[in-house]
C-alpha cells in the first residue's frame, strides 16, 4: 500500500475564504493571489475554488500559461512584470497585464513591437524598499510610460510593509496618496492584511484587492486574530497515520539526540510525516497536533520520514489512527496551520509552500 500520508485540498474553503475577504472590501475588484504555484496548493487544484475572482495575480509566466489552459479569459497579472524583452510577447499573446516597478521595465516596453497596447500597473515603493518608483520619481515613471503607444490604461499600486502590525499602513497611504493626487488610472493597494484590517477604508480598499494567504485559510496577523477570528476555513490540510507505537518507561529517550526524556510511563505513536514531507523539522517537543481529531502534542526531533506523538491522553489510539498536522481532520476539528508554524518560528506561508512532491495530494469532495 502507499505510504499513509495525504494532503487534502478543499475548494470549498478556498470560495468561502474568497467570499470573505468580499465582504471585507465590497465593490473593490478581487485578485486571486495565486504565485507559488497556488502557494502550495497546485493551480490546477486551487482553480475551481478561485474561479469566482475577478483576476489571477501569480509572478511567472508558466503559471500564467496554466491558468489560461484552464480556460480563465479574464485579467491575468503579473506581480513582478517582465524579466526580459521577450517576455513580453508572450505578454501580448496571453493578454496580460503586468506590473512595471523599474526603468529597465520602461525601456523594454519602449523597444517592444505589439499591434495590442498594454495593460500595465505602475508600482511605488512607498515604504517597503523592495519593489517599485520611489514617491519623488513616481510622477515621472508615469509619464513616460504614458507617451508610449506600446501603453493602453497605466493602473496605480504600492505595497504594505505593516498592514499586521502595530505600525500600520498610515505612513505608506499619505507616501502613495501625496504622489498620485492628480494621477488617473485604477488602485490597488491592500494584501490579505490590509483588506481584513484596513479596507472599511475606501481608499486602502481601492479598486483591487490583492488577498493571498486569507484565500488559503490562514490568518495574515497571528496571533493577534486567528484564521477562525477573521471566519477563514483551511484550503490543506496534511494528514498521516501512526505506523508503530512504543511503550516507555521514565527516563526513556526518543529520537535523535535524545532530546526528550519520559517523566513517566507512557505511549508514544511513530506517524508516517517527517522533514521530507515539507513538516519543519525546527518544530519541538509540544508542537500540537491532532490524534482521531483531539488535540495532542509532538515528542522529541522531526526525523526525515518520521515524528512522534505522545499517546498517554488518547488510550483507543494506535497503528492505524489518523494524525492531523495541520487543517481539517476527519472528525471536523482544525488545526490552524498558523500554531504549527509558530511553534516552528515561521509563518503558515512556509508550511503551504513547503509541502513536498512525494505527498500524494487529493482534492476534497
Amino acid at each position: 500500500m502507499p505510504r499513509p500520508i495525504q494532503a487534502t485540498i478543499h475548494p470549498q474553503a478556498l470560495r468561502h475564504n474568497l467570499n470573505r475577504v468580499r465582504l471585507a472590501a465590497p465593490d473593490a475588484q478581487v485578485w486571486a493571489v495565486t504565485k507559488a504555484n497556488a502557494y502550495g496548493h497546485g493551480i490546477e487544484r486551487a482553480f475551481d475554488g478561485l474561479r469566482g475572482a475577478d483576476g489571477f495575480a501569480l509572478l511567472d509566466l508558466s503559471e500564467a500559461q496554466r491558468v489560461r489552459d484552464l480556460g480563465w479569459r479574464g485579467p491575468i497579472l503579473l506581480l513582478e512584470g517582465a524579466f526580459e524583452a521577450r517576455d513580453l510577447e508572450l505578454c501580448s499573446r496571453l493578454s496580460l497585464w503586468h506590473t512595471v516597478h523599474c526603468d529597465e521595465q520602461i525601456d523594454m516596453l519602449a523597444l517592444h513591437k505589439t499591434h495590442e497596447p498594454h495593460r500595465i500597473f505602475l508600482k511605488m515603493n512607498s515604504g517597503m524598499n523592495r519593489l517599485g518608483f520611489t514617491p519623488q520619481r513616481f510622477r515621472s515613471a508615469w509619464t513616460r510610460l504614458n507617451a508610449l503607444p506600446q501603453v493602453d490604461e497605466i493602473s496605480l499600486m504600492t505595497h504594505f510593509s505593516d498592514a499586521d502590525g502595530p505600525k500600520g499602513i498610515a505612513e505608506q497611504m499619505a507616501r502613495f496618496a501625496e504622489a498620485t493626487c492628480d494621477l488617473p488610472g485604477e488602485r490597488s493597494l491592500s494584501n490579505s492584511a490590509a483588506t481584513l484590517r484596513h479596507a472599511q477604508d475606501a481608499a486602502v480598499k481601492a479598486d483591487w484587492i490583492r488577498p493571498g494567504i486569507a484565500v488559503y485559510g490562514s490568518s495574515p496577523d497571528f496571533p493577534a486574530h486567528s484564521a477562525a477570528d477573521w471566519d477563514l476555513q483551511p484550503a490543506m490540510s496534511l494528514n498521516a497515520q501512526i505506523i508503530a507505537v512504543q511503550s516507555l518507561q521514565a527516563g526513556d529517550t526518543v529520537g535523535y539526540g535524545s532530546s526528550f526524556v519520559a517523566d513517566r510511563a507512557m505511549r508514544i505513536g511513530v506517524v508516517a510525516c517527517g522533514y521530507a514531507d515539507g513538516y519543519p523539522r525546527i518544530c519541538p517537543t509540544g508542537t500540537p497536533v491532532l490524534v482521531n481529531g483531539q488535540r495532542g502534542r509532538t515528542v522529541g526531533r522531526v526525523s526525515m520520514d518520521m515524528l512522534t506523538v505522545d499517546l498517554s491522553p488518547f488510550p483507543d489510539a494506535g497503528v492505524g489512527s489518523t494524525v492531523t498536522l495541520w487543517g481539517q481532520s476527519a472528525q471536523g476539528a482544525v488545526l490552524a496551520i498558523d500554531e504549527v508554524a509558530q511553534a516552528a518560528g515561521t509563518v503558515g506561508y512556509e508550511l503551504m509552500c513547503a509541502l513536498a512532491q512525494r505527498v500524494p495530494v487529493v482534492l476534497a469532495d
